[in-house]
């Protein structure tokens, strides 16, 4: 199924929708997903959930500031069927799986991002599976 990209426009709806302003910095990838990452938030904080796209560019933000905060390509962060990163200093695989791996939901990822779970729970409770030796990211969490 291909995926429905996220726009200003399909992103303003969710946030006129919500009370939000509408977004104006057109369709570039990081405003646009920040953006996403604010409706999500907003969106949970209202009861309801954010379309897919929106969802998508919401977890996409939130892996690139936490591969910015944590760059390197020991630990691959997995928020399927979103997207995936490479983090952290240390030695990094070539090909194939690697051997820090990281794997959550959207849900869990945006909740443990900000703060809304703590990185120790998550993984006690099968939300977060982890392993490796560096895929523990509880230093780097919450990213906002």
């Amino acid at each position: 199924m291909p995926r429905t990209p996220l726009t200003a426009d399909s992103l303003n709806e969710q946030r006129a929708a919500l009370g939000l302003p509408p977004h104006t910095g057109g369709d570039d990838d990081a405003g646009l997903r920040r953006a996403a990452f604010e409706t999500v938030v907003a969106a949970g904080e209202a009861g309801t959930e954010a379309s897919r796209p929106v969802v998508r560019g919401a977890v996409r933000h939130l892996l690139d500031v936490l591969a910015e905060r944590a760059p390197g390509r020991s630990v691959e962060v997995r928020v399927p069927p979103h997207a995936a990163v490479q983090c952290v200093e240390g030695p990094h695989h070539k090909r194939g799986t690697p051997p820090n791996v990281v794997e959550t939901d959207a849900a869990t990822w945006i909740a443990l991002a900000t703060g809304r779970v703590q990185w120790a729970d998550a993984v006690e409770d099968g939300r977060v599976r982890a392993s490796g030796a560096r895929a523990d990211l509880s230093s780097y969490l919450p990213l906002e």
